[in-house]
């Protein structure tokens, strides 16, 4: 702006005897007089120095504004600069206040209609800000002191959150509440003044972390509900005022002192009855309400004088009449108040009493339709929810409904509590304010509210320098660890009487057995043999023969019909039958084939046969087979045969062969050509055999003493041949769900509830009903408690407790038949526990078809539509919590459509992987590997405490001679310590075990190369007791089994004491492992990622810089992990971690590293989901690619030992830089650690948290913060049917 302009607009404000000559030549002289107190000015203020080109006071030669003189050829920038030193000048030297009018009333206007201006003014460095302040505070004159605060109103309106703070960082809202206090004594009141200071004050409030303890210090809180009360007609006053009254309400003592001088009245005789007059005033109004109704004591007040009534009566007022939704703020205002005072059960009770829900379920039906109106419904549905009244879960007890006699009682601990609990405590009544969390508790508040502002810092982390150093704890004595020395022979065997000297690696070759991958049918593409022998009687053995067979042809299973089978007794021919005979029509044959197969028990099968079929079945329901055979050679294998399994002909092409299918890795030129062979699976025997494991089952000890054997697990599973895409989440399907659960409330006669399951009452008739699904779950690993059948075809699932425990529901799989084609099913799993889960994010459970299985397809698919996971309306006393108060349980919901009539399915929390198949696999990798390359051993490391035996496995190369060199090298091979299972929903971790252990046994040239580097001890499952009962996450103690590895009980926790004994007998006899790694499964991430152990990572997280510079630390650690993330896919090194924590002290991670003193210790999660990352990202994960991890951690072992031996492998110097990689900067913790079931894993981590409060301290303006999110207009909802599949080439 130019002088002539800039003197027009100030004559305008200035008095009448101004004239803009007077206004220069006075600019002018305040220059001259400026130049003459330099020295006084800086001494006040030494950062006034400033460049009038408006730079950064930097150098030393920066001349003072206020040395040049006003022109009309400078810019803006110096008029504005100018103008902040005259009133700084005025402030200095007492000059008239007509003057000090002029100039603020200048750079009001420049402040006004210059962006510009109102940056340099608050630009980092500017006095200008402390130059106002300061008039402010010392000024007389009322028009200043207007036109300084119309300045501060124009930077903070205009400039966001940034300009309020950079105003509070000045004091500038201790001043202005000093300034409000001291209005407030004028008689008259000026209204003009008091509405400038109000509105200022609304702005900056928020971003001032001690604004309500300044604000009730001086007594400001009752000026403004005065004004208010005095001048209710007066709506240019009480605007600002009311803004002002809500920032007060964020602190709950404020709340509460307001509350008691009437505020909450006040705001209803705004808020009134209806009336579209005055709407912007009632929705400031309503806010104001929201926040002081956040107090319990103003929430008890509004209940007590009938305002939810008042409030119900309004909502609907303003539903009716507001028919264009311009008011839809006000709407949701009232919504908003009726939050807050349902946080107390008063408030929910009168909701309840004044027929809120019914109100409010029908106002958000009616507002569905109209897509802006969203934020109402989602406000509705979280309000309904909250008041939803709790109910206990339609159990006798949440207790187990097995029982296990402990031979040790705990004398503390959950266990413990369990067992002194009264029986009456499983009674759940709403008997405290669940909402207590979210409720700001303004009786006991402190007064040090910054420290809830301050950066987040995780208690849970370990400061204590001295417990993080690794400390060597011996623990036991060398005489008690002598006891594990014979699960170490390799330690003192000679191999005198083994024939070692072999010039050519032997093959593993199988007589009278289809050779092939190992990886069928389980994790393989093809089905295998043995699944397809449905005929009674059909048992195939398999052979080990260490005789190489040379021959190149293609072999079938009907090329094994011309060798007898001489253990048997009879031909395959005889067994077989007329190959010839078919079945014409599948579908026709569907209910005699599940009559015929209806289920196989134990009682009813010959020991010889033990096929897996009922001995009694009729030759009519024989099925026939179909050979195909392999046409593709197999790289490793000279032969390989297919046999699948019902009267179609089914060629399954490449994929038969192949195994896991591999990425190039980016380092592949520095690795050695024998390396990359093992991007491939290994090649073997077929693991699965149904006759064995039928066998094995039967000395597989249960709790329930099952009989039965669930059908997927005699089959088998082969990944299916197509990618299953993570679930795209159909907007607004949570609100959907939670709204048909609020109508069995509201049309309660329509709610069926009948029992159709219940392992609580072994008398209950199963309905005859050809409508009515039919359940079960009394096999092995299986979870399912009670059915009721809700609506004709919805039912309510509630899973059953850990034994010994009340708790830790999360892991199901059971078994469902009397289905019918094109019908919906929507099942509800009640009684889960995790606040939040990947069900919420793509993630669907699992189904296995045994229809589908006939017709050649075996395998778990995931499965399910409209799925979502949410808090729900059962919960149960705090003390059968443990003390957690109102602990609420949580709904998986899912929709299913079966793809046949009277199928038998089976679903599942993840891919089942029961003990029996572990000790079936374990079986056929003994009795096929060949003896003279491969060192195996298979040992029993203890009983469990219901006397199943705990598997110990031993794989190392054999020595390539008795020669006392080679047996040297032998027992120097450092141990490699891996264990899986420990928590027996967690069956992802047997499936990445599994991929290990065919790995480490397969014929694979890089294999071979690993078991000369490593002797492996391994502990496949060590909770085998969990996963035969179908436990989540303990033992039959009751106990998470990873957290007793400080001092476990050896009556209570036999694997954990002589696994951990094994490792105190590696350290006693001086041969630490070099690497441990326990495999998890991860329910709330995605991707597979490792947990570590590093005091310096830990410190640094601590945010003591200083003693972390301190910490010297070899970073090894990271390398194994870094590796991964370069050859595995689905790895991710940015969820890794290396922070050490309190809550995980007693963790074999910790422990091991700490106590054990193995620096190398992990634990690795793979998801329960998916990948959003690499190769993977946006699937599912399956077995393929679970198996695949468990192969590619070997790899990644082998070039650690290359990394970590480079002489020895001669390795190129560029591989040895991710040993010396330090810690980045940009790592972050992914922890604080989530409470929730004391998981081993952090809290929760996506973009949009679909939890069912979890928003409800979040002003909902948009549709995803309260649980769904709307998709773009290109993203389509994914069914589960076959065309949303993308099938691999």
């Amino acid at each position: 702006m130019r002088r002539g302009s800039a003197a027009a607009a100030s004559a305008t404000a200035a008095p009448a005897t101004a004239s803009a000559t007077a206004a220069t030549t006075s600019a002018l002289s305040a220059s001259r007089v400026c130049m003459k107190t330099p020295k006084r000015r800086e001494a006040r203020n030494p950062r006034c120095a400033q460049r009038a080109d408006g730079a950064q006071p930097g150098g030393a030669a920066v001349s003072s504004p206020c040395q040049r003189p006003l022109l009309s050829g400078l810019t803006n920038n110096s008029r504005i600069v100018g103008l902040l030193a005259q009133l700084e000048k005025i402030n200095t030297e007492s000059t008239e206040s007509d003057t000090a009018r002029y100039v603020t009333s200048k750079i009001l206007h420049l402040a006004q209609s210059q962006e510009k201006t109102r940056k340099e003014m608050t630009a980092k460095g500017s006095t200008g800000m402390e130059v106002l302040l300061s008039t402010l505070e010392n000024t007389k004159d009322l028009q200043t002191t207007l036109n300084i605060l119309s300045i501060l109103v124009e930077l903070v309106s205009a400039g966001g959150s940034r300009r309020a703070s950079f105003l509070v960082a000045k004091g500038g809202s201790q001043l202005l509440l000093q300034l409000l206090v001291n209005a407030s004594k004028d008689s008259p009141l000026n209204e003009e003044l008091m509405v400038h200071i109000h509105s200022v004050l609304a702005k900056i409030g928020p971003k001032d972390k001690k604004f309500g303890v300044k604000a009730r210090i001086n007594g400001t809180l009752n000026i403004t509900l005065n004004l208010v009360k005095q001048n209710l007609q007066n709506h240019r006053l009480v605007l600002p005022c009311l803004q002002l009254l809500r920032v007060y309400s964020a602190n709950s003592v404020n709340s509460v002192s307001l509350g008691k001088n009437g505020v909450v009245e006040l705001m209803f005789k705004i808020i009134g009855p209806f009336s579209k007059k005055n709407s912007g005033l009632m929705k400031v109004a309503l806010d104001t309400l929201a926040a002081l109704l956040k107090s319990k004591t103003n929430a008890r007040r509004a209940v007590d004088r009938g305002y939810v009534q008042v409030l119900l009566t309004i909502y609907v007022d303003w539903h009716r009449h507001d028919n264009r939704h311009r008011n839809m703020l006000i709407r949701k205002g009232i919504l908003q108040s009726l939050k807050s005072v349902t946080n107390i059960k008063l408030g929910r009770k009168a909701f309840i009493d004044a027929n809120g829900m019914k109100i409010l379920y029908n106002t958000s039906q009616e507002c569905l339709a109209v897509r802006t109106l969203d934020p109402l419904v989602n406000t509705s549905s979280l309000i309904m929810r909250k008041c939803f009244p709790k109910n206990r879960l339609p159990l006798p007890t949440i207790k187990s409904s097995f029982h296990f006699q402990l031979p040790v009682i705990p004398v503390t601990g959950p266990v413990a509590q369990l067992y002194s609990l009264p029986p009456e405590v499983d009674d759940v009544v709403d008997e405290s304010d669940d909402n207590d969390d979210i409720d700001l508790e303004a009786e006991n508040e402190t007064e040090n509210e910054d420290d809830l502002d301050q950066n987040f810092k995780n208690d849970d982390i370990e400061t204590d320098i001295n417990k993080l150093k690794p400390q060597q704890e011996p623990g036991r004595t060398i005489e008690e660890l002598k006891m594990y020395e014979h699960l170490f022979p390799e330690l003192v065997d000679d191999f005198q009487d083994c024939d070692l000297i072999s010039k050519e690696p032997k093959p593993l070759v199988f007589e009278g057995k289809v050779r092939g991958p190992i990886v069928v049918p389980t994790a393989g593409e093809e089905a295998s043999g043995n699944s397809g022998n449905l005929r009674k009687g059909v048992t195939v053995k398999t052979n080990v023969s260490p005789k190489g067979d040379e021959g190149d042809k293609k072999c079938t299973f009907m090329d094994l019909a011309k060798e007898d089978i001489k253990d048997n007794g009879r031909t395959l021919h005889q067994q077989l039958g007329d190959q010839n005979r078919t079945i014409s029509s599948v579908h026709g044959l569907n209910n005699d084939i599940v009559k015929a197969l209806d289920r196989i028990t134990l009682q009813n099968i010959p020991s010889q046969t033990a096929s897996g079929f009922t001995a009694g079945m009729k030759k009519d329901y024989s099925l026939p087979l179909t050979v195909v055979s392999c046409a593709k050679a197999c790289p490793h294998m000279t032969t390989c045969g297919n046999v699948l399994f019902e009267g179609r002909t089914v060629q399954l092409g490449k994929l038969c062969c192949t195994g896991v299918e591999t990425e190039d890795d980016e380092d592949t030129e520095s690795t050695s050509s024998v390396e990359q062979a093992s991007v491939e699976v290994s090649d073997g025997p077929t693991l699965h055999d149904s006759d064995l494991y039928i066998e094995i089952v039967k000395n597989t000890k249960s709790v329930p003493e099952y009989s039965e054997v669930a059908y997927p697990d005699y089959f088998g599973h082969i990944p299916p041949p197509f990618k299953e895409p993570i679930l795209e989440r159909p907007y607004g399907v949570q609100r959907t769900k939670i709204a048909q659960d609020i109508e069995r409330l509201i049309h309660q006669s329509d709610i069926i509830d009948r029992v159709v399951y219940d392992l609580d009452n072994p008398n209950y008739t199963i309905p005859e009903e050809g409508d009515i699904l039919k359940f079960n779950s009394k096999f092995e690993s299986g979870n399912l408690r009670k059915v009721i059948q809700i609506r004709k075809n919805e039912y309510d699932l509630i899973l059953n407790s850990d034994i010994n425990s009340n708790h830790y529901h999360q892991w199901f799989y059971f078994e469902v038949s009397g289905m019918r084609p094109g019908v919906a099913y929507r099942f509800n799993i009640i009684n889960c526990e995790k606040s939040n889960s990947q069900f919420n994010y793509g993630m669907q459970p699992l189904m296995y078809s045994v229809q589908e299985a006939l017709n050649a397809r075996p395998w778990w698919t995931r499965v399910g539509t409209d799925i979502c996971y949410y808090k729900n309306h059962f919960s149960r006393s705090s003390v059968a919590a443990g003390g957690q108060k109102g602990k609420s349980y949580y709904t998986i919901t899912f929709t299913i459509n079966f793809p046949h009539k009277d199928d038998v399915c089976y679903f599942a929390y993840h891919y089942p992987y029961t003990y029996s198949t572990l000790q079936m696999h374990l079986q056929k990798l003994e009795s096929a590997h060949n003896p003279q390359q491969i060192y195996f051993r298979k040992d029993v490391l203890c009983e469990t405490l219901s006397g199943n035996s705990c598997p110990l496995v031993t794989i190392t190369a054999m020595p390539e001679s008795n020669y006392y060199e080679h047996i040297c090298q032998f027992r120097n091979r450092p141990y490699v310590f891996l264990s899986a299972r420990v928590h027996p929903g967690e069956t992802n971790a047997s499936w990445v075990m599994k991929g290990t252990l065919e790995y480490l046994m397969s014929n694979n040239p890089t294999a071979q190369s690993l078991r000369e580097c490593y002797i492996f001890k391994i502990v496949p499952m060590l909770n085998p007791d969990g996963v035969i009962n179908g436990n989540h996450r303990c033992s039959l103690s009751g106990e998470d089994l990873n957290r007793q590895w400080q001092s476990p009980n050896p009556d209570l926790h036999p694997t954990i004491y002589h696994a951990k004994g094994l490792l105190q007998y590696l350290a006693a006899v001086k041969r630490l492992p070099l690497v441990y790694c326990d495999y998890h499964g991860h329910s709330r991430k995605k991707n597979v990622f490792m947990y570590g152990c590093s005091i310096k990572e830990t410190v640094w997280h601590t945010n003591d810089n200083a003693t972390s510079c301190d910490v010297v630390e070899d970073t090894g650690y990271r390398t194994l992990p870094k590796i991964l993330s370069h050859i595995a896919p689905a790895f991710c090194m940015s969820s890794c971690s290396f922070v050490v924590e309190k809550s995980k002290e007693s963790t074999a991670r910790v422990v091991v590293w700490r106590e054990i003193g193995v620096q190398r210790s992990y634990t690795m999660e793979s998801t329960l989901c998916g990948c959003d990352q690499g190769k993977y990202k946006g699937l599912q994960i399956g077995t393929r690619e679970l198996e695949e991890m468990g192969a590619k951690f070997c790899v990644g072992l082998l070039r650690l030992k290359r990394l970590t031996s480079p002489l020895e492998y001669n390795m190129p110097s560029s591989l040895l830089d991710l040993e010396n990689d330090l810690i980045e900067s940009s790592c972050k913790v992914t922890s604080p650690t989530t409470y929730v079931l004391d998981e081993d894993e952090p809290r929760f981590l996506e973009e949009v948290d679909y939890s069912a409060e979890s928003n409800d301290e979040l002003d909902i303006e948009l549709a995803e913060h309260v649980g769904d999110y709307e998709p773009s207009a290109q993203e389509e909802v994914l069914s589960d049917s076959e065309s949303s599949r993308t099938y691999l080439p």
